[in-house]
C-alpha cells in the first residue's frame, strides 16, 4: 500500500488535471444513466409498449400530453435525445480520457527526471555493480505501467466505482428485488477477480525483471559488437539473446494463459445474473407489475453494472503491475549514495592546487585496494605514479574528485578536506583524463567543449592545437563539426585520446590528471603530445598516472605502486639509481626500444618505410575509421 500511496502522491502534484477528468468522468457517468432511460421510454410510448408503468412511461405520457405527439413523432423527439445524448457523453468521455492521459505523462516525466537525476547522483560503486540494462528497464518500461496506472487505474478505477454505485442506487430505486437478484452474483466475481489478481502480481513482476534481463543482454551485445565479431561469436549471442527471449516469452505466455481465463470466466458467471433478471423480470411483465419498457431500462443498467465487474480484475491488475514496477522504481529512488555531500558543504571559488594524500586507504568489496598513502603535491608541481596492472594506480586519482570515499585518511586541497567541499566546486577545478576515453556521439567541437558550453570558436581550436588534435581534425569531411558516432567510435584511439586531452585542457583547470592519457598513441605522437603537456602543465597541480616510464620521467616526484603500497618515491634520476620495480620497468622499457629501433633500421635497409613501422606498432592510430 506504501508504494500506491506514493505514486498518488506524485499523481496528486497535478490535482487540477485529476479534478478536471474526474469532473468529465461524473458528466460521462450522469449521461450513461439517461440513456438507458431514454431506451425505455422508447419501447413504452412509441413502440407501443404498457404505459404509466414505469417513471419514464409517465415521464412521457406527460410529454405527449403536453405536446400532443403521435408515436412517431415521439420516436423521433426521443432518437434526438438519445443522439443529443451520446454526442455529449462522447465530448467528456474524450476530455476524460485526453485529460487522464495528458495527467499521466506528467507524472511519468516528473518521475524518469528523478530517476534520472539519482542515476547521475549515485556513486560509482552502485553503478559498478549494477547492470546497465536492469537500470534502462527501470527508467522506460518501469515507468510506463507507472502511467498505464494513472491513465486506466486512477481514472478508470473511479469510472466504474462511481458507475457502480450509481447504477445500483438507481436499480434499487427502480424494483428492489430485481436489484437483489442482480447483485447474487456479485460478491461472486468480486472474489474470482481477486483471486486472480492476486496471482497475476507476481507473474507480472516476473515479466518486468525478464524484460529488463532482456535489455541488459541488447545493450551489452550492441556496446560490444566490435568485440563480438572480432572473436566470432555471434552464435553465441544469438544463443545468449534466444534463451532470454525464451524466458521473456514463457513468462508472457503464462502471464496471458491466466490473464485469458479470467474474462470468460467472469462474463459467465455475469451471463448467470442477466439471465436470472430477464427470466424473472419476464414473469413480472406476463403478470403485469412491470413495463416491457422497465425491463429494458433495467437490462440496460444492469448490463452497465456489470461492465465494473467484468473490468474489475483488470484494474486490479494494472494496480498490480503499478505496485511491481513502482517498487523497482522506488527501490532506485531511495537508495542512498555511498557519496554524499554534506549540506554545510563549502562552495570554493578558486584554488591553488595544493593536494596531499594523507594516510589514505580504500577497500573495496571487504579487499584492500590502498593502503597508508602519503603524497604530498603543491601548487604547479607534477606528481608521475606508475605500478604494474593493478597496483592502485587509478584508484588513487578517482579519489581526487570523489568518485570513490577513502575508508581512512584523508585528501586535502588548499588545506580543505575534500569532504567538506561542493562536488560542484571540487571538480570544477580538476581536468581529468581516463584511461578508458569516452567522446559523446555528437560533434568533435561539442565534445572538445563539454566542460565549458561557452567556449569560444578560437579557445576549441587553441585546445586542439595543444593537444596535438587540430591537424588530423582539420582533414576530416566536417573538420570541428564532424559527428564522431557513438562513444568516438569513428575515430582511432589515439585520435580520440587527443579529443579528451584538448577537452580536459579547454577547463583550464588548477588540478590536471592525466590517467594513461597518452597510452593509444604512438611513440611519435606521445613526444609531440610530452612537449606540449609540459607548457600546459606549468603553473597547474598535475597527476600523470603511467605505465610508460618515458611519461613521467620529468615528473617533480615519481611514486611507485605495488599491490596497494608505495613502495618507492622520488625523481626519475634518483630511482633508476636504485634496485626496486621503477629500475626494473625502466629497463625492460628501454630494451624494448631498442628493439623497436632495431626492426625499424632492418625495414630500412629492407627498402621498407620507417613511417609504415611506426603505423604497424601503434595499436591506437589503426582502430578507427580515420586512423585507417
Amino acid at each position: 500500500m506504501d508504494t500506491l500511496r506514493r505514486l498518488f502522491l506524485y499523481t496528486w502534484r497535478y490535482r487540477k488535471l485529476a479534478f478536471l477528468a474526474y469532473g468529465a468522468l461524473l458528466s460521462t457517468t450522469l449521461l450513461s444513466l439517461v440513456i438507458p432511460r431514454l431506451i425505455g421510454g422508447v419501447v413504452d410510448e412509441a413502440l407501443g409498449g404498457e404505459q404509466g408503468q414505469a417513471d419514464v412511461g409517465g415521464a412521457a405520457a406527460s410529454v405527449e400530453t403536453l405536446l400532443s405527439l403521435d408515436p412517431v413523432e415521439i420516436l423521433f423527439l426521443f432518437a434526438g435525445f438519445i443522439l443529443v445524448a451520446t454526442l455529449v457523453k462522447g465530448i467528456f468521455t474524450f476530455s476524460q480520457v485526453f485529460v487522464g492521459e495528458y495527467l499521466s505523462q506528467r507524472v511519468c516525466f516528473d518521475l524518469r527526471n528523478r530517476i534520472f537525476n539519482q542515476y547521475q547522483r549515485l556513486s560509482f560503486a552502485y553503478h559498478d555493480r549494477s547492470q546497465t540494462g536492469q537500470l534502462m528497464s527501470r527508467a522506460t518500461s518501469d515507468v510506463e505501467q507507472i502511467r498505464f496506472f494513472v491513465s486506466q487505474g486512477l481514472i478508470n478505477g473511479a469510472s466504474m466505482l462511481l458507475t457502480f454505485v450509481a447504477i445500483l442506487a438507481v436499480l434499487l430505486l427502480m424494483n428492489w428485488q430485481l436489484a437483489l437478484l442482480s447483485l447474487a452474483t456479485m460478491p461472486v466475481l468480486f472474489v474470482i477477480a481477486l483471486l486472480f489478481a492476486r496471482q497475476l502480481r507476481p507473474m507480472f513482476s516476473l515479466v518486468q525483471q525478464e524484460t529488463a534481463e532482456l535489455s541488459t543482454v541488447l545493450q551489452e551485445d550492441l556496446s560490444g559488437m566490435r568485440v563480438v565479431r572480432a572473436f566470432a561469436q555471434e552464435d553465441r549471442e544469438t544463443d545468449k539473446f534466444l534463451f532470454r527471449s525464451d524466458k521473456l516469452a514463457v513468462a508472457t505466455s503464462r502471464t496471458m494463459e491466466l490473464f485469458a481465463m479470467r474474462n470468460p470466466l467472469l462474463q459467465f458467471i455475469a451471463g448467470i445474473g442477466t439471465t436470472a433478471v430477464v427470466w424473472y423480470g419476464g414473469l413480472q411483465v406476463i403478470a403485469g407489475g412491470m413495463s416491457i419498457g422497465m425491463l429494458v431500462t433495467f437490462t440496460g443498467y444492469l448490463m452497465l453494472l456489470q461492465r465494473p465487474i467484468r473490468m474489475l480484475g483488470m484494474t486490479i491488475n494494472t494496480y498490480a503491475r503499478a505496485v511491481a514496477a513502482g517498487e523497482r522504481i522506488f527501490e532506485i529512488l531511495d537508495t542512498q549514495s555511498e557519496i554524499e555531500e554534506r549540506p554545510d558543504a563549502i562552495d570554493v571559488a578558486t584554488v591553488a592546487g595544493n593536494v596531499k594524500f594523507e594516510g589514505v586507504s580504500y577497500t573495496a568489496s571487504g579487499l584492500p585496494v590502498l593502503n597508508d598513502i602519503h603524497i604530498e603535491a603543491k601548487a604547479g608541481e607534477v606528481v608521475g605514479i606508475v605500478g604494474s596492472t593493478g597496483s592502485g594506480k587509478s584508484t588513487i586519482i578517482n579519489l581526487l574528485p570523489r568518485f570513490y570515499d577513502v575508508s581512512a585518511g584523508k585528501i586535502t586541497v588548499d588545506g580543505y578536506d575534500i569532504r567538506d567541499l561542493t562536488f560542484r566546486a571540487l571538480r570544477q577545478h580538476i581536468g581529468l583524463v581516463a584511461q578508458e576515453t569516452f567522446l559523446f556521439a555528437a560533434s568533435i567541437r561539442e565534445n572538445i567543449s563539454y566542460g565549458r558550453p561557452d567556449a569560444t570558436e578560437e579557445g576549441v581550436i587553441a585546445a586542439a592545437k595543444a593537444a596535438q588534435a587540430h591537424e588530423f581534425i582539420s582533414q576530416l569531411p566536417d573538420g570541428y563539426d564532424t559527428h564522431v558516432g557513438e562513444r568516438g567510435v569513428t575515430l582511432s584511439g589515439g585520435q580520440k585520446q587527443r579529443v579528451a586531452i584538448a577537452r580536459a585542457l579547454l577547463l583550464d583547470p588548477r588540478v590536471l590528471v592525466l590517467d594513461e592519457s597518452t597510452s593509444a598513441v604512438d611513440t611519435r605522437t606521445e613526444a609531440a603530445l610530452q612537449i606540449a603537456l609540459k607548457a600546459l602543465m606549468r603553473g597547474r597541480t598535475t597527476f600523470i598516472i603511467a605505465q610508460r616510464v618515458s611519461s613521467v620521467r620529468e615528473a617533480n616526484e615519481i611514486v611507485v605502486l605495488d599491490e596497494g603500497r608505495i613502495v618507492q618515491r622520488g625523481t626519475h634520476e634518483e630511482l633508476v639509481t636504485q634496485e626496486g620495480l621503477y629500475r626494473d620497468m625502466y629497463v625492460y622499457q628501454l630494451q624494448e626500444q631498442e628493439e623497436h629501433m632495431a626492426r625499424q633500421r632492418a625495414a630500412q635497409a629492407a627498402g621498407g618505410s620507417a613511417e609504415g613501422a611506426l603505423v604497424g606498432v601503434d595499436g591506437g592510430e589503426a582502430g578507427g575509421s580515420n586512423g585507417r
